[in-house]
C-alpha cells in the first residue's frame, strides 16, 4: 500500500512522510500527490495572518477547540521561519497547540518558509491537499508573521482572517498596506488591552469606504471580532463569522470563483517549477545550452533572444508528431 492510500485512510504518519517528501521535492512524493488530488476540494481553508507577537498561534489553538466541540476534524499548517542549520521549521509543531497533540482528529504540521516570500511556504498548497484528502473538515493556515505584506495567503484560503492587536500601530499598517483588501474577517486580539475598541472603530470606518474588487462579493462586509486568545473570549463568535462567510461564498458562487483562481495559480506554479527543473538539468548536461549561455555572457546574445531560442528548443521537444 502506497502513502497516498494510507493518507486516504487518515494515517497521520503516512501524511507526515508525504509532506516531508513534498517539501524536499521528491519525485515519488509528487506522484503520490497526483493520486490524492481527485479526493480533495471538500475542506474549508482558513488563513490567519498578521504581524509577529499578536497571538496568532494562541488564537489558532482556541479555534481548534471550538471546531472540535462542533465535532469537526481540523488540520493546521503553521508556517515558521527557516532554520539556517537544518533548513527546517525553527519553532516546529511540537511546541504549538499542545492541547491537541493526542487528538486523532487534529493534524498539526509546521512548514519552513525556505526563502518563500509572502508569509507562506512553497509546500503549503500541497500540504493543504494532503490534509484535505485525509478528510479534514477545516484547515487553518497560520502565516509566518513577517509583517503586513503577507497577502499571499489570499490566494490559498477560502476565508482570510487578519489579526491585529492594540499598541502595535496595526491600524496605521492596515491603511498603508494591501492587507485591507484580503481580509474577510478582522480579529482584534488581546482585546483586554486599552485601544482595542479604537482599532475596531478605525476598521469599521475604513470598511465604509472600501470598494470590493469582485462585484459578486460586494455584499459581504468583513466582520470585526474582538478576542482574548489566552482566555478563549470571542472564539465562538469568530467561528460563527467563519461559518457565515463560508455560507455566503457557497450561496453566491464566490467559493467556486476563489477556488478556480487558486487552481490557475497552482497550475502556473507547477508549470514554472517543471520548466525551471528541466532547464537546470539541461544546463548541467552542457551541450547547446552551455554554448548559448556562453554567447549570452559574451554579449553575442541578448537576454530576450537567448530566452526565445531556449523556449523554441524546449517546445520542439514536446510538440506532438503528426502523420
Amino acid at each position: 500500500m502506497g502513502l497516498a492510500d494510507k493518507v486516504l485512510e487518515g494515517n497521520v504518519q503516512a501524511a507526515a512522510r508525504l509532506i516531508t517528501g513534498i517539501e524536499d521535492e521528491l519525485p515519488g512524493a509528487i506522484q503520490e500527490l497526483d493520486i490524492l488530488y481527485p479526493h480533495t476540494g471538500r475542506a474549508h481553508i482558513v488563513g490567519i495572518t498578521g504581524a509577529p507577537g499578536i497571538g496568532k498561534s494562541t488564537l489558532v489553538d482556541c479555534l481548534i477547540g471550538v471546531f472540535r466541540k462542533r465535532d469537526m476534524t481540523v488540520g493546521v499548517i503553521a508556517v515558521d521561519p527557516t532554520s539556517p542549520f537544518t533548513g527546517g521549521a525553527i519553532l516546529g509543531d511540537r511546541i504549538r497547540m499542545q492541547h491537541y497533540g493526542t487528538d486523532k482528529d487534529v493534524f498539526i504540521r509546521s512548514l519552513a518558509t525556505r526563502g518563500w516570500s509572502g508569509g507562506l511556504a512553497k509546500a503549503a498548497i500541497s500540504t493543504v491537499h494532503v490534509m484535505d484528502a485525509m478528510g479534514k473538515d477545516v484547515i487553518l493556515i497560520e502565516t509566518v508573521g513577517t509583517g503586513q505584506g503577507e497577502v499571499e495567503i489570499a490566494r490559498v484560503a477560502d476565508t482570510c482572517l487578519v489579526v491585529l492587536s492594540p499598541g502595535t500601530g496595526d491600524e496605521i499598517q492596515v491603511i498603508k498596506a494591501g492587507i485591507m483588501e484580503i481580509a474577510d474577517i478582522f480579529v482584534i486580539n488581546k482585546a483586554d488591552k486599552p485601544g482595542a475598541e479604537n482599532i475596531a472603530m478605525e476598521i469599521e470606518m475604513m470598511l465604509g469606504m472600501k470598494t470590493c474588487p469582485h462585484p459578486s462579493e460586494a455584499d459581504w462586509k468583513p466582520g470585526v471580532v474582538l478576542t482574548e486568545a489566552i482566555s478563549g473570549r470571542g472564539a465562538e463568535e469568530l467561528v460563527e463569522q467563519i461559518s457565515k462567510h463560508r455560507e455566503f461564498l457557497v450561496c453566491g458562487g464566490g467559493l467556486e470563483r476563489r477556488r478556480e483562481e487558486r487552481a490557475k495559480q497552482e497550475l502556473m506554479g507547477a508549470i514554472e517549477s517543471f520548466v525551471r527543473s528541466y532547464f537546470h538539468q539541461e544546463i548541467e548536461r552542457g551541450g547547446e545550452m552551455e554554448k548559448l549561455i556562453a554567447d549570452f555572457v559574451r554579449r553575442k546574445e541578448s537576454p530576450h533572444s537567448a530566452a526565445m531560442k531556449i523556449i523554441r528548443q524546449f517546445t520542439s521537444q514536446f510538440r506532438p508528431v503528426t502523420s
